[in-house]
């Protein structure tokens, strides 16, 4: 007889013997189906799918043990790098493009160069019969969106978001009258500000050669455009016993105005300033909002000044016509706004950046 294992206890711990007890589980019948070669007999069997001949075979064998299998798996490999005629023989289309109308999921007859001329009237007759005006305008639309949009150096979201406000305003023909490159450019000013890069009027009309009073109020309509249709989703939503979104109307829901803080980030950048002169402009933007220093200032124009003002006070001296170059003001207008904050620095400027000498007063310029 064998004897027991030993088992090493460690010092102040108690040893206890646990004795498993196994469950015999009721009997119930094998329902799975195993096919298993009738001349060999083995367990588990050794069965081999024949793709290419359309047979189950035993590999042990040879024994045929069904015909006219389906092949599960992908009917072409496609070497893209490989193919020089430009005949990709995948035959599996791409996804729907949420940005198209109707169902996408027609099939184009192919015309080469070469090619009979029953498949070039084939091919002829087929884009006729498929040929959709709108979807041609869509597409269009949306290639200048994005070359626009590229333009602009924004984010791809910003381009998605133009597109698909373009594509709202496009169904509902609610600017029949108006010009493709307005809307356009109403979308993209729209999209800029929903995604939190907004640009100013000047740079889409420097981009879109649309005038700057033509895209403001083509803006001004596109907003009420997309309020009322806001409402008339919250309308039905309730009508139809559900709770609209209590944080806003949805995706194109009116945004807020540009503010100077918004801007500061960008303008600074575009000078090469500093992180910490960037800091000081945007906390003077906010301050000169919430005391009024600055009332009936547009947001470029108090930006602008903002950042002459941070860019001496941090020892990083950018002269008017600089700072009027990025943001797009003359340098007289940043000045004359220079001069209304000049009185109220102190209040401008927190204490703790003079106090730290990240900031200083002796460096500003006379007004």
């Amino acid at each position: 007889m064998a004897n027991p294992p030993t088992h090493i206890v460690p010092t102040g711990a108690s040893y206890s013997t646990i004795t498993a007890v196994k469950v015999q589980e009721p009997w119930r019948e094998n329902l799975n189906m195993n096919l298993i070669c009738k001349e060999c007999k083995e367990d588990p069997p050794n069965i081999v799918e024949d793709f290419s001949a359309g047979d189950t075979v035993c590999g042990s064998c040879g024994l045929v043990l069904g015909d006219r299998i389906v092949d599960t798996r992908s009917e072409w490999r496609t070497f893209t790098n490989d193919d020089q005629n430009n005949d990709d023989p995948s035959r599996v289309g791409d996804g729907a493009n949420p940005l198209l109308n109707g169902a996408q999921l027609q099939t184009n007859i192919a015309f080469v160069g070469g090619a009979s001329a029953k498949s070039r009237d084939l091919s002829r007759a087929q884009n006729k019969a498929t040929h959709d005006k709108s979807t041609q305008v869509l597409l269009a639309a949306y290639k200048q969106i994005g070359s626009l949009c590229d333009g602009l150096g924004v984010p791809k979201n910003v381009s998605d978001t133009a597109k698909h406000l373009f594509k709202i305003v496009h169904d509902e023909n609610a600017f029949r009258g108006k010009s493709q490159e307005t809307v356009i450019a109403g979308c993209i000013f729209i999209a800029c500000r929903q995604c939190k890069v907004p640009r100013t009027f000047r740079e889409i009309f420097d981009l879109t050669k649309v005038s700057k009073p033509e895209i403001g109020r083509v803006f001004k309509h596109l907003e009420k455009f997309f309020a009322g249709r806001n409402e008339k989703m919250k309308a039905s939503i309730v009508e139809a016993g559900g709770v609209p979104d209590p944080n806003g109307s949805g995706f194109n829901a009116a945004v807020e105005s540009t503010t100077p803080k918004d801007l500061c980030l960008r303008f600074c950048s575009q000078l090469n300033l500093s992180a910490k002169c960037t800091t000081l402009s945007q906390d003077i933007a906010i301050r000169a909002e919430t005391t009024g220093d600055l009332a009936g200032r547009s947001p470029i124009s108090t930006a602008a000044a903002c950042i002459y003002m941070a860019s001496y006070l941090a020892g990083e001296a950018r002269s008017a016509k600089d700072v009027s170059s990025v943001a797009g003001v003359s340098d007289g207008t940043i000045r004359n706004a220079f001069k209304l904050m000049l009185p109220n620095k102190e209040r401008l400027v927190k204490p703790e950046w003079i106090a730290d000498g990240r900031a200083d007063f002796k460096r500003l310029p006379a007004a």
